[in-house]
């Protein structure tokens, strides 16, 4: 919500069902980029509704430098974390990840899991953890991009909500789908519409000669 950085509201989510049965934390969030500090989180792993899980999904948090929840993990608490090689990694198309939880939570994953791993995608995810530069290197990268990008919305009054992953939402103000063709007829792409923000559009962090195209072409279509 926006009153708290547009961060998870974990107050509210753990109020809204006295029976839920998993609450869901993607942090940094998608599609804001947004962070949900370790203090809110620990606060509903505390508080969370009996009988609930925290699932917390970090395929982002390596963008954003933040504390990661596998303590709750070791402490034994109702929680799931998820992890993924296909953001900061960039391994998308070799679908490796894991999740991290009490033996008789990941048994209860058990009946939802596609199976084993593609030999290709534990090999690559193994090697690029041998690689301990990939996530530093790739971090800095993304943020330097990234606080370019928001000082040219700045400099030109635009509004944004700043995130801390490769990713974050424009406010243009106006029906957003007329932004979106209008910069596809650009050959610029970005994020798919978001009913609940009409007037916000999903940017994710390329490079900087593709974010430079970007801002030309959204000061035209702005314009």
């Amino acid at each position: 919500m926006k009153d708290n950085g547009y961060a998870h509201d974990v107050k509210a989510m753990a109020a809204a069902s006295p029976t839920a049965g998993l609450i869901y934390i993607c942090n940094p969030n998608n599609p804001t980029g947004t962070l949900t500090p370790a203090s809110d989180i620990e606060w509903l792993v505390s508080n969370q509704p009996a009988g609930c899980v925290v699932m917390i999904d970090e395929a982002y948090t390596h963008f954003a430098g933040a504390p990661f929840h596998t303590p709750l993990v070791a402490a034994d608490k109702d929680v799931v974390i998820l992890r993924t090689f296909s953001k900061i990694y960039g391994m998308a198309g070799l679908r490796a990840g894991a999740a991290i939880a009490r033996p008789d939570l990941l048994q209860k994953l058990g009946g939802f899991s596609s199976g084993m791993l593609p030999i290709t995608g534990m090999a690559a995810a193994s090697a690029s953890l041998e690689a301990k530069y990939v996530v530093p290197e790739r971090r800095k990268f993304i943020a330097d991009v990234r606080e370019e990008t928001y000082s040219f919305l700045e400099k030109y009054n635009f509004s944004y909500v700043p995130g801390k992953s490769n990713c974050f939402m424009i406010d243009v103000k106006r029906p957003v789908g007329e932004i979106i063709l209008a910069l596809q007829a650009e050959r610029i792409y970005v994020g798919r519409r978001w009913p609940v923000w009409p007037t916000h559009m999903r940017l994710t962090i390329g490079l900087p000669e593709e974010m430079k195209r970007f801002q030309d072409a959204f000061r035209k279509v702005m314009a």
